[in-house]
């Protein structure tokens, strides 16, 4: 699984004019899934989402998880993270999962993520969804998780 992470100090998901996921201080993470994953990926990538510190201490390092400021977590799926531009002016989606394997690991991390961690929202697989976030720094990091 690949996922994008941005520290923000707002991020909103909206479907059709209507907020679906709504976080202040935390992480936006955008979420794909490649042919290759299984179920273990998806608990590995929450695992280093929850726990990658990149969140300021007292001396403005950045050494605390999301789980360490109980900020919010807001996963939304985005299928394009697993194209392929290396090469071309077109990408290549042909390493992405197809729609239902990406629908049922997405929904297994949400499941896992429910479980796990008390903030957590959601956008909505296979919807047009319009993502506003304010990136905080910037920081942004990208996460994967096959082949670990």
């Amino acid at each position: 699984m690949i996922s994008i992470i941005q520290r923000v100090t707002k991020a909103t998901v909206t479907v059709n004019h209507q907020i679906i996921g709504d976080i202040s201080t935390g992480i936006l993470a955008l979420v794909a899934v490649e042919k290759e994953d299984v179920p273990k990926d998806a608990v590995r990538l929450l695992e280093r989402i929850l726990n990658y510190r990149i969140f300021a201490d007292e001396s403005d390092r950045m050494n605390l998880s999301l789980c360490d400021i109980n900020g919010g977590l807001l996963l939304v799926p985005q299928f394009t993270l697993a194209a392929n531009t290396e090469k071309g002016n077109r990408p290549s989606f042909a390493s992405a999962a197809s729609p239902e394997k990406g629908l049922e690991l997405f929904t297994y991390l949400q499941q896992i993520a429910r479980q796990q961690y008390p903030r957590v929202e959601f956008g909505q697989f296979g919807a047009d969804m319009q993502v506003a976030l304010v990136n905080n720094g910037p920081v942004t990091f990208t996460l994967r998780t096959h082949g670990l």
